[in-house]
C-alpha cells in the first residue's frame, strides 16, 4: 500500500514506522519546518540541547514510547531522575513529592542511610500537607492508593464527574484542597464537568521519577525521523495540505503546498490517508464526511495552551521542578523550572522556567504579545522568589497552540469517533482518541501503532486483505 500521513508529530511518525516495518510505502507531510508537533523544540544559540515549546517529560510507566525508543536504538539517551513537586499554599511552595530521600537507621558508627521508596516519600509529604486535617489527608491518600493500584476498569468511573466522585469518597476538604485546584487549573470553567475516568488515568500513569532525553524530545523526534527514512518512508517538511480528494476508482489525491513558496503545488495519489491533526483540520479537509461522524467530531471540545518560557541568570526556586499554582492568585497554572530536572550546563548556564496555562482559544492570552504577557507574569515570579528582579531575565519565548487539551465530560467514550472514518481509506488519529488517558507522547506512540495496525488489518483504502496488502 501507499499511505499518506498528515502530520509529523509522534503519532504520525510512529504510524509511518509501523507501516514501513510491514513493507508499505508511507509519506509524512508536516506543515512546520521540523517534526514533533507539540513535542517539538526550539533552540537558543548558546544551548547544547533544544528545549520543548511546551514542557515535556516521561513517566516510568510510559511503556509504549520506551519500547519505541529501544526499538530505534535511542535507549541510551533516555534517563530517569528524582524531582521535587510542590503545591503553592499559604504564601509558599509545599513539597508534595521528593522531599524525603533517606531514613537513618542505627546509632553511632553503625548508623546507615536507607533510601526511602519514592511512594513512601510522597505519601509522607501528602500526609504532612497542612491544608486540611490529618484524618482527611489519610482518607485522601487511601483512596488515591486504591485508584492507582487496585482499580483496573475505568468505564464505571466515567459515569460520574471527578467532582462528584472525589467529594463522596475523599471528602469535601480533600476536594477543595487538592482535586478542584487541579481540575480548575487544567480545565477552567469545565472543571466540574470532567469525568472521574480522566482523574483515575492521571493517577494511574504518574510515576515518582521523570524521564528526559539527551538532546531533548526534539533529539528523539529527529532520531525517529532518521529511522523511518532509513526504513523507506518519506518525511516532507514545510508542506501543509491544501486539499484532499477521494478518487472515484479508489484511493485519495493529496494536494500540498510549500510553506515557503505558495506557488509550489504538489499532487500525489495514495491508497489510504491517516490524518493526525485537530478535529477542525479534519472537518476542513473532509467536509463530505457523513453527518453522524461530523457530529461526533463537533462534540469534541478542547482547550489551547499558552506557555511563556524565560531564561533566567539565577535559579528561581530551591530545587522545585514542578509547582501547581492556584488560579485565583497567579496568572498561570503551572510553574516548571526545567533546569531543576536537567543541568543548566546544557543550556549555556541559563535557568529555564516555563509559565504555562490551558485556556479557551478565545482567551486574551492568545492575542496578547510576548511583552504584554511578560508584564503580567513577571510579578508572579517575584512572589515565588522575593529576590527576583526583571534584570534576571536574559531572554524569553512565547508559544501557543489552540488544540492542546481535550475536554472529557461524563460518558465521554460515546463521543470518541472511530479511527476508521466512514470514508473508505481515510483514518483519523488525534489526541482526542487517547481517552481515557491524558494526552502525551506515550499515548501518541500507542495511537500511531493502533491506527497503523487497524489500517493494515482492514487492507487500507482499496479493499485488500492484510495478506494481499
Amino acid at each position: 500500500m501507499k499511505v499518506a500521513i498528515l502530520g509529523g508529530g509522534i503519532a504520525g511518525l510512529t504510524a509511518a514506522h509501523e507501516l514501513a516495518k510491514a513493507g508499505h510505502s508511507a509519506t509524512v507531510y508536516e506543515a512546520a519546518d521540523q517534526a514533533g508537533g507539540l513535542a517539538s523544540g526550539f533552540r537558543d544559540a548558546s544551548w547544547e540541547y533544544p528545549l520543548e515549546r511546551f514542557y515535556h517529560h516521561l513517566f516510568t510507566t510510559d511503556s509504549a514510547i520506551r519500547g519505541l525508543v529501544e526499538e530505534i536504538g535511542y535507549g541510551n539517551s533516555l534517563a530517569f531522575y528524582k524531582q521535587i513537586t510542590a503545591q503553592w499554599w499559604n504564601g509558599g511552595p509545599r513539597t508534595l513529592q521528593g522531599g524525603l530521600e533517606y531514613f537513618s537507621v542505627g546509632i553511632g558508627p553503625a548508623k546507615k542511610k536507607i533510601p526511602v521508596p519514592d511512594i513512601v516519600a510522597t505519601g509522607l509529604s501528602v500526609v504532612g500537607f497542612p491544608a486540611m486535617p490529618l484524618l482527611d489527608r489519610m482518607r485522601m491518600g487511601a483512596v488515591a492508593g486504591y485508584l492507582k493500584f487496585l482499580v483496573r476498569d475505568w468505564r464505571p468511573l466515567e459515569r460520574a464527574t471527578a467532582a462528584e466522585w472525589t467529594r463522596r469518597w475523599m471528602g469535601e476538604k480533600a476536594y477543595r484542597a487538592f482535586v478542584y485546584p487541579l481540575l480548575e487549573g487544567k480545565f477552567g470553567r469545565y472543571a466540574e464537568q470532567v469525568n472521574m475516568a480522566w482523574l483515575w488515568a492521571r493517577l494511574k500513569t504518574r510515576s515518582f521519577r521523570l524521564g528526559y532525553f539527551q538532546g531533548g524530545f526534539q533529539g528523539f523526534v529527529d532520531a525517529l525521523v532518521d529511522h523511518v527514512r532509513r526504513e523507506g518512508a518519506r518525511v516532507v517538511m514545510n508542506s501543509p495540505i491544501s486539499a484532499m480528494e477521494q478518487i472515484p476508482e479508489g484511493g485519495w489525491r493529496i494536494t500540498s503546498t510549500r510553506r515557503d513558496d505558495p506557488n509550489a503545488i504538489s499532487t500525489e495519489d495514495f491508497d489510504a490517508v491517516i490524518a493526525t491533526g485537530s478535529p477542525q483540520l479534519l472537518k476542513r479537509l473532509a467536509p463530505h464526511l457523513p453527518s453522524d461522524y461530523l457530529g461526533q467530531i463537533q462534540r469534541l471540545d478542547s482547550l489551547g495552551a499558552v506557555v511563556l518560557t524565560v531564561a533566567l541568570r539565577h535559579p528561581l526556586t530551591d530545587g522545585v521542578y514542578w509547582m501547581n499554582m492556584p488560579k485565583d492568585e497567579f496568572p498561570f497554572l503551572a510553574l516548571v523550572e526545567h533546569t531543576n530536572l536537567m543541568d543548566p550546563k546544557h543550556y549555556g548556564g541559563d535557568h529555564l522556567v516555563y509559565c504555562g496555562d490551558y485556556l479557551e482559544p478565545s482567551h486574551e492570552y492568545f492575542q496578547l504579545t510576548k511583552e504584554q504577557l511578560l508584564e503580567r507574569f513577571l510579578p508572579a515570579l517575584k512572589r515565588v522568589n522575593p529576590a527576583f528582579e526583571p534584570s534576571w531575565v536574559r531572554d524569553s519565548w512565547l508559544h501557543r497552540e489552540v488544540y492542546a487539551q481535550p475536554i472529557v465530560p461524563v460518558n465521554h467514550s460515546r463521543n470518541i469517533p472511530s479511527l476508521a472514518t466512514p470514508l473508505n481509506g481515510l483514518y483519523w488519529a488525534s489526541m482526542s482518541q487517547v481517552y481515557p488517558w491524558d494526552r502525551g507522547t506515550n499515548f501518541a506512540v500507542e495511537l500511531g501503532q493502533r491506527v497503523a495496525h487497524e489500517l493494515l488489518d482492514s487492507g487500507g483504502g482499496r479493499g485488500l486483505s492484510r495478506s494481499q496488502a
